[in-house]
This record gives structure tokens, sequence and C-alpha cells, in this order.
């Protein structure tokens, strides 16, 4: 403990030490969060106020929307910021708030697109059944674990750092609380822990990407009995998702399923998960979506058509 107290601040590296590219990226990425927000918004607001919010999927993306605003919400403030201002500390309790919520919220949101992905295979291989095995009571079930489970695997992650002692160098290379870039200013040997953040969060992503893989290969195989209205339906649904997962998933089993070292490149993959993927999530699950379009023109015309009555 007496260790640990000799650092009160990390100092985040970030991208660059340039001027002129920090205010650059400071003006992209504060496009892409308003982006994100407005859009995450918009879909939240849109399922919400429509009758989509009765079936299962868009439920299932109205949480998404809310998760996505969170989860990027933990990092993407404090960079903008820190960018504009040039400021490029953080303190040692927001450090480890960050590892908690990141892990958190990116944990539910790891296991809200496993659920839209069973979602999908009932809808497609139990379509009779479909509305009595995904009913609103097993829904909110599914949500409930999501949360459980994203829960259990933040407060292992966070257990595991809260303990180690930091009483050297405090220039973590990242623009936030990484793990491993944590790991490798400690004070003591970290290869165990290291490896059990690698067993925690590299394994849970890779056998979460291998049962979401598994379960498209499955609706693949039942599509084939489908009409070809039916398949071009179901694969304009699916496609959206299996987008999404592959972008999320890709650099997520790229930063957590390798050795507990560090890259200069996990900075700009780090990126991909915590910025660019939930701000593409609503125009993905949007343009590819003809429920989804007609909801927001209802719901959105209906309120300028109120307004100005």
């Amino acid at each position: 403990m007496e260790h640990r107290r000799n650092i009160s601040e990390f100092i985040l590296m970030g991208f660059t030490y340039s001027q002129n590219v920090q205010l650059l990226c400071f003006g992209l990425f504060l496009l892409c969060y308003v982006a994100l927000l407005t859009g995450n918004l918009l879909v939240l607001v849109s399922i919400r106020c429509s009758s989509l919010f009765h079936q299962p999927m868009y439920y299932f993306l109205s949480h998404l929307s809310s998760v996505d605003i969170c989860y990027t919400s933990c990092v993407t403030p404090k960079l903008i910021g820190d960018l504009l201002m040039g400021t490029k500390t953080i303190s040692y309790a927001s450090c480890m708030l960050q590892v908690f919520s990141m892990h958190f919220f990116g944990m539910i949101e790891v296991f809200i697109l496993t659920v839209m992905a069973f979602d999908r295979c009932v809808a497609i291989c139990k379509p009779l059944h479909y509305m009595m095995i995904m009913n609103r009571t097993k829904c909110n079930l599914l949500l409930l674990a999501a949360w459980t489970g994203g829960a259990i695997h933040s407060f292992s992650q966070f257990s595991l750092i809260i303990w180690l002692p930091f009483c050297g160098p405090n220039e973590i290379d990242h623009y936030y609380c990484a793990i491993f870039p944590l790991l490798k200013v400690a004070c003591t040997n970290t290869y165990i822990i290291g490896f059990l953040v690698v067993a925690n969060s590299g394994m849970v992503a890779l056998v979460t990407f291998v049962l979401l893989f598994g379960s498209y290969v499955i609706i693949l195989f039942t599509l084939r009995n489908h009409s070809a209205e039916g398949r071009r339906k179901a694969l304009s649904t699916c496609g959206s998702h299996i987008t999404v997962v592959v972008l999320f998933f890709g650099p997520s089993i790229f930063a957590y399923l390798r050795p507990p070292i560090t890259f200069p490149e996990d900075k700009i993959f780090s990126l991909f998960y915590t910025i660019f993927v939930p701000m593409l999530n609503p125009l993905i699950y949007t343009l590819r979506n003809t429920e989804m379009k007609k909801a927001i023109k209802i719901v959105w015309c209906q309120k300028v058509f109120s307004e100005e009555k």
C-alpha cells in the first residue's frame, strides 16, 4: 500500500507531441463523439417511441445503443479534453475507475452482441416458436445476465490491478488507462497477472467470437430452405450484426489474446472498439434496415409535425 501511494497520478502519452496534429486529432475525435452521441440517441429514442420496442431484436439494439454511449464516454471526453488543453495527466483514482468502467461496459457490449446473435438464430431457425422463446421476461433475463457478466469480468480485472504497487515511472504509453501499459509501469513482476488478464479478457473475446461465428453458420445453413425473399430479409438484418461483430471483435482479440506486452499499434486498434465501432453502429443498423428507417421517419416526423402544430 505504501508503494502505491508514491504515485498520485499518471501521465498519458497519447498519440503525438505535435501541437498541429493534436488539434487535428481533437477536431476528428470531437466530430466522432458528437456523431456517436447523435446516432445512438437517435436509434435509442426511435426504438423506444415506436412499436419496434416490443420486438426482441430492437429491444436489444436499444440497450446496445445505451451501452455504446456509456462505454465510449469512459474515455473519449477525457481524450478530447487532453488534446485541446494539452494536459496529459490522470489521477490514480480516475485511472482505476477507467479500468473498471471500460471492462464493465465493454463486456456488457460483448454479451449483448451475443444475445442479439442468439435472437437472430431463434428467429430464423424456430420462426413459429420465436415469440414464445424470446418473450419479454426472457429478454430481460438475458440482459440481466449480460450486466451480471460485465460486473463479474470487470471486478476480476480490477482486482488484479488495484493491488499493484506503482512507485517508479508513471508514464503510460496510451491515451487511456489500458491494462497492459499499466502492468509495464508497475513496480513488481507482473507476468502472472498479465497471463490472468489474457486468460480472462482474451479467452472471453475468442470464445464469444467462435460462438457468434457458429451461430451464423447455423443461420446460413438454415436459410437454404427459405425463399429468395426470406433469405434477402434475413441476410439484411444478419449482415448488419456480422459487420459490427467483425469490427468490434477483430481489434479486441488482437489487443488481448496475445502475450501481455505493448505495441505502438495498440492505440490505433483501440480507437476501433472505443470510438469508431460505437459511432458506426447506428449507421450500420439503420442504413441496411428498412424497419429501422421507417421507425425513424415516423417518430421524428411526428415530433416535427406536433411542434409545428
